[in-house]
């Protein structure tokens, strides 16, 4: 049954939030797991060792013997480590891999660094290894759990070694990322010669981690039910489409949640002025506050569009740089914290030097500004080309700023186009967008403008999306179904099959 306490889970993961995080993929691997072992899984995270992991685990402890596991990879420990109330971690110990300057896949200079191959290729290797009779630890995981390309050849190496074995069930949390390196790499991560084929690890000449967890995976998940459909298509599934449709039976879409402890208007301590759906009236300091931050007009009678993203072409930021003059001239205000190309932070810096008082700009990321926006902002603006989840629009309608987003993935499964329509029935929460074009988003924005215009509507909007429940609680009982009928079926696997 769900819950039960048998059930063991291998969580491997390359980021942590909040010591090692690029994007979601760290809230998940920090909400999820806390949200398993509340309904009674044991699950426990393996991670590298990163320096501020190492630093918050002063009391880790040695689990293993010094691990040698052939092909180029460098010795290893696990070390055996908690954080505060949080799910047991096994920490990859190898000071070769981990102990350097910058985040978990680039150095300080924002360049990938070139032996990523071999940093998580160990990842996935000791993941494999744990998955086997051969693990050097008592605690045998029933399944293990693999999310994005750094984890993606745990299944290949498990499919590959032979014998009893755990089950493998691969997150793709964005497909558009799939760890491709030189083909010289399938010797160096002592995977078999064999698995170098279209019905392996090999992708157009390459070697895809990422393709090689959809492969051998028994089971694949996604972060949306959208988003697995699309990525199921030729246009979205960055060629790996017919693949995925292949494994179209295998292939679940499960919506992330939030951590509604940490994303909570009422209780947070990051934000100027408390709130909550029955006393959105104290939302209005938080505004005042955030417009003083980013050196806007304080002014609560003009409305203030917020922006927290990464700076790329994925996320649509550059259609919002072409009607941001449009927007600002309605009038309305802009505050975007962001970070990543180049070209694009130079265009946010000089909008706000082009409009001060209102547009303003940081460059980089500050987890304690991101909720001052969420708070602050009336409307928070997401024009994604594609979006696998999105948590930005689930922690916006939690602080009752109103999300406009683009109608993809898990922006189409979570935000409610309002219209006559949805607005008497209860539903909308936000405005949507289909084409991704400047065009589209300056209509939604200027429909989300003429609706703050109506103080009694927008009270109602920010009030139905107050009250979606996004906790954890829903998704982890849906990855259990999914353990449970890997762990089920678990006896039976060890052959090298066909993956489909």
């Amino acid at each position: 049954m769900p819950g039960d306490s048998h059930l063991r889970v291998l969580f491997v993961t390359p980021e942590l939030a909040p010591w090692v995080k690029s994007g979601g993929l760290g809230d998940v691997s920090a909400g999820l797991p806390a949200a398993l072992r509340a309904i009674g899984i044991d699950v426990r995270l393996l991670v590298p060792a990163y320096p501020p992991l190492r630093a918050a685990c002063a009391d880790a402890k040695p689990v293993t013997d010094t691990l040698r596991l052939g092909g180029a990879f460098a010795p290893a420990k696990l070390l055996a480590a908690r954080l505060d109330d949080a799910s047991p971690l096994f920490l990859l110990d190898c000071a070769t891999c981990y102990e350097r300057p910058g985040g978990a896949y680039q150095d300080p200079g924002g360049r990938d660094w070139p032996d990523s191959h071999l940093r998580f290729g160990l990842l996935s290797r000791v993941a494999a290894l744990l998955g086997t009779v051969q693990s050097p630890l008592d605690w045998k995981p029933h399944v293990v759990h693999c999310h994005d390309w750094p984890a993606g050849l745990a299944p290949a190496y498990l499919r590959h070694a032979g014998g009893a074995r755990s089950a493998t069930l691969m997150t793709i949390h964005n497909v558009a990322f799939q760890g491709l390196f030189p083909p010289a790499a399938v010797t160096a991560l002592g995977l078999p010669p064999q698995s170098f084929s279209m019905e392996g690890v090999e992708f157009h000449g390459q070697l895809s981690f990422l393709k090689g967890g959809t492969v051998y995976a028994d089971r694949i998940s996604t972060v949306s039910p959208t988003y697995a459909r699309e990525i199921q298509t030729d246009e979205l599934g960055c060629g790996l489409g017919g693949l995925l449709r292949h494994r179209g039976r295998h292939l679940t879409g499960i919506l992330n949640g939030i951590d509604g402890e940490v994303w909570n208007p009422a209780t947070d301590p990051l934000i100027a002025q408390r709130y909550d759906r029955g006393h959105l009236d104290r939302k209005a300091p938080n505004k005042i506050a955030l417009q003083n931050r980013f050196g806007l007009d304080a002014d609560a009678g003009i409305p203030l569009l917020g922006v927290v993203s990464r700076l790329t072409h994925q996320k649509g930021l550059d259609l919002l740089l072409e009607i941001a003059a449009s927007v600002i001239e309605h009038p309305a205000q802009l505050a975007v914290l962001g970070s990543g190309e180049s070209g694009l932070e130079t265009a946010f810096r000089e909008l706000a030097a082009g409009f001060p008082g209102r547009a303003g700009c940081v460059i980089g990321y500050d987890e304690a500004l991101a909720h001052r926006i969420e708070a602050g902002a009336d409307i928070f603006v997401m024009p994604s080309r594609y979006e696998p989840c999105g948590l930005n629009q689930m922690y916006s309608m939690r602080y009752g700023t109103v999300p406009v987003v683009r109608d993809t993935g898990g922006l189409a499964d979570t935000v409610t186009d309002c219209n006559e329509r949805t607005l008497a029935n209860g539903s909308a929460t936000g405005f949507s967008f289909r084409e991704p074009a400047a065009s589209a988003l300056l209509a939604a924005i200027r429909r989300a403008l003429a609706a703050w215009t109506d103080q009694a509507g927008w009270r109602r909007l920010q009030e139905n999306g107050m009250a979606r429940d996004f906790d954890w609680q829903a998704p982890a009982r849906r990855y259990v179904e999914l353990y449970e009928t890997l762990a089920a079926g678990r006896a039976a696997r060890g052959d090298p099959r066909p993956a489909g």
